[in-house]
């Protein structure tokens, strides 16, 4: 009875000081259904892929050929094209990636800013030489050898069918080309050769190599939003066998399956190739430093071919050098041991062969257990300089150490970050495969908050970048001017890093540790990634698995977060100690009276919480009992009340982001409290809201997100006392004025 007293007090006076509040309401609890597809048998409303979800298929076979003299990749290419879609098709997209290197493109043209008074010389030299870059088609055939008419439109290119290719049907496309690779130290770029002078040898980085279809499916018809070079790639999946034909004395990686190791491996190579397939604790050298550095001098004028074969993946990329040592050991996920391995230089040495394969390991467990176990045979980490981009089974990651093989911390753990996130990302979006053209948070942000789950699982006190909800607040409280809501398209972002990476990162992890806790949170992310394995999630089907497989309701998070630039900062305005006017109270309530009078009339002040004020209770009428013949010992009761301390906390939301509200109270002898309000406190007033708590004993403080657990970017006044109210008590006294409270 007590305690359904308190819950009615508390109710009947948030809603009288909430009535008291006037400010406009802006719908932060709409639902978001407005700003959603429609539910239909393709994407259901529980999130899932519906009845009659569709999606195509691309199978490829390609020979490459990779020139070291005049470094240009040369290719055959046969796309086996699948429509499994309900429409007929007229026309097909393809991607030409290497386009935005190309003169005049989109990309260049677009790119806008002021050269400063002066600039370093390397970052004026594509100014100076520009690369004449992008694809070269040769030809395009259909299965009987005719030629079919296409046209390229900057980075895509639109080939046109005889005829309709009708649900059901496939079509075979025949395309010779060839493009030259740029030196990445010069002209960037997410692809192309590293030069080492010391031993006049590359390090090929090749990806976005050969035309490759563009995604059609339900939600946008053909995606051929032009690749600008910042948003990434939509893909379809398919199987691809991929035959690289380079120098004799050259080491591979590359995504898939090796075929042929015997033919293109040494005895030694495949002997311990078969010990690191059986070994799980550390790694195997395939090929050591020495070898390495010994095979720097070699110059092979014979050729070798590597062939793959990799199974139901939306891309492919591989990797060449004379320089590779080479690393690997298995790791247990499920029933299946992918092989863990890291090609580097000498150069990235000691620092990779210590680091680089065990950071691989980590990350394929850890995403394993929050998604799905790691489907694929192979999981590659490759040192190359300046970059981190990630490919199905293989990556591209910087992280080199100092000349003579130092390193400091900082070096060691942007490594180690950059491999566990390229690696993560075989899972979003290589797997759970999302449109990187449209949506950057789907793959970059999700796959953030997850390498920042690897590092704090793995590695002791690691300095994780990104992931806390601290690593946010400068961004999301900075100049609204340079800032985009997560629900905006790749190439239009402003912060990139912060808007794709570091807030929807952050956002999760609040979403796990605040708003939904870490149960309800893991089941219902590990369903939305068994629901879209290998199929097109689209942002409306997180959001509505995420609320389906939690039973939480999140449109105001989704609102709030991704759809406009609001952040949190709320403030507590105000604190006001009320006591019941009992005679026992009597000498205390007169105590807190003179408290305030000399509060009022002293020269200085601090802010304090005020009172304690006196409340009275009084027989209840019998209209407010109505059809009830029983009656509440109001005398008891008021009794119970009379030994509670109630606190009135007015709290402001300043930023416009709600949040739930996670107080820790600190009483007169010392000990603390914790409290959690959820957000939809906020759901009746937007911009202030009063609560009423009760304790037996008296408060002496009261803080508001004492972990900084949700990202309000002011601290500061999420204390009372604070500054803030400090100096509003002062000038409350100078200017004899009553505080409401």
């Amino acid at each position: 009875m007590k305690k359904l007293l308190l819950s009615f007090l508390a109710c009947g006076l948030l809603f009288y000081v909430q009535a008291q509040d006037e400010s406009p309401w802006q719908g932060k609890f709409e639902q978001l259904s407005g700003e959603l597809p429609s539910p239909n048998h393709y994407r259901t409303s529980d999130g899932s892929p519906g009845p009659e979800y569709w999606q195509q298929r691309a199978d490829y076979d390609i020979s490459v050929r990779l020139d070291d003299q005049e470094h240009k990749v040369t290719g055959q290419e046969k796309i086996t094209y699948y429509n499994q879609s309900p429409q007929p098709l007229y026309y097909l997209w393809l991607q030409l990636d290497q386009n935005v290197r190309k003169d005049k493109n989109m990309g260049s043209l677009t790119g806008a800013g002021q050269l400063p008074d002066s600039l370093p010389t390397k970052f004026i030299t594509s100014a100076a030489r520009p690369f004449k870059g992008g694809f070269h088609i040769q030809s395009l055939k259909n299965a009987e050898g005719e030629e079919m008419p296409y046209v390229v439109n900057n980075t895509m290119m639109r080939v046109d069918l005889p005829e309709a290719l009708q649900p059901g049907q496939q079509v075979e496309l025949n395309l010779d080309w060839w493009y030259p690779l740029q030196d990445r130290m010069i002209y960037g770029g997410r692809s192309g050769y590293e030069y080492f002078p010391a031993d006049d040898n590359y390090l090929y980085a090749i990806a976005q190599f050969y035309p490759r279809m563009a995604v059609y499916d339900d939600i946008e018809g053909w995606q051929n939003k032009q690749f600008m070079g910042t948003g990434e790639f939509a893909l379809t999946f398919g199987n691809f066998r991929v035959k690289i034909d380079v120098p004799d004395d050259y080491i591979i990686a590359a995504t898939g399956e090796l075929q042929n190791e015997k033919d293109v491996l040494n005895k030694k190579q495949l002997k311990r190739l078969s010990k690191a397939r059986k070994t799980y604790d550390e790694p195997v050298m395939i090929v050591t430093q020495k070898e390495a550095e010994a095979n720097e001098k070699s110059r092979s004028k014979t050729r070798k071919t590597w062939e793959y074969y990799a199974e139901n993946v939306r891309d492919f990329a591989f990797t060449a050098s004379r320089k590779f040592i080479w690393d690997a050991m298995a790791v247990k996920i499920g029933e299946k041991t992918p092989l863990a391995m890291s090609l580097y230089p000498k150069e990235g040495n000691p620092l990779w062969e210590r680091e680089s394969t065990k950071a691989v390991r980590y990350t394929l467990e850890t995403y394993s257990n929050y998604t799905i176990d790691y489907p694929y045979p192979v999981a590659i980490s490759v040192h190359t300089a300046n970059i981190g981009m990630e490919y199905p089974m293989i990556c591209f990651n910087f992280g080199r150490p100092n000349a003579d093989g130092t390193y400091s911390d900082g070096q060691k753990y942007n490594m180690i970050s950059v491999i566990i996130h390229e690696v993560g990302h075989n899972f979003f979006p290589m797997i759970i495969n999302s449109d990187e053209r449209q949506w950057a948070w789907m793959d970059e942000g999700i796959n953030s908050f997850l390498q920042y789950l690897v590092e704090q699982e793995n590695y002791e006190d690691y300095p994780s970048s990104r992931g806390p909800a601290t690593t946010i607040t400068g961004y999301m409280g900075g100049n609204q001017k340079y800032i985009r809501p997560m629900m905006t398209s790749a190439e239009q972002l402003i912060q990139v890093g912060n808007n794709a990476y570091g807030k929807p990162a952050a956002a999760l992890n609040i979403l796990r540790e605040v708003v939904m806790g870490r149960e309800l949170f893991d089941s219902a992310f590990k369903t939305y990634a068994r629901k879209w394995a290998f199929k097109h999630p689209k942002p409306a089907d997180f959001f509505r698995t995420m609320e389906d497989a939690s039973a939480v309701d999140l449109d105001w998070f989704w609102r709030g977060w991704f759809f406009t630039t609001d952040y949190v900062d709320i403030a507590i305005d105000d604190i006001k100690w009320i006591k019941l006017e009992a005679e026992s109270n009597e000498e205390l309530l007169a105590e807190g009276a003179k408290k305030e009078a000399e509060a009022e009339a002293a020269e200085s002040d601090t802010a304090r919480i005020r009172g304690p004020f006196p409340f009275k209770t009084k027989p209840t009428p019998a209209p407010y009992y109505g059809e009830f013949t029983n009656r509440v010992d109001e005398t008891a009761v008021a009794g119970e009340l009379e030994a509670k301390n109630l606190y009135q906390i007015k709290f402001v939301n300043k930023g416009g982001l709600v949040t739930p509200l996670l107080l820790r109270f600190t009483f007169d002898d010392g000990t603390t409290e914790d409290r959690k309000i959820p957000a939809e406190i906020w759901r009746y007033n937007e911009s202030s809201i009063s609560k009423l708590f009760a304790f037996d004993k008296v408060v002496v403080a009261v803080e508001l997100d004492p972990e900084q657990m949700t990202a309000d970017v002011n601290p500061g006044d999420n204390t009372f006392p604070n500054k803030e109210t400090v100096n509003r008590f002062q000038k409350f006294k100078k200017n004899k004025e009553q505080i409401k409270p």
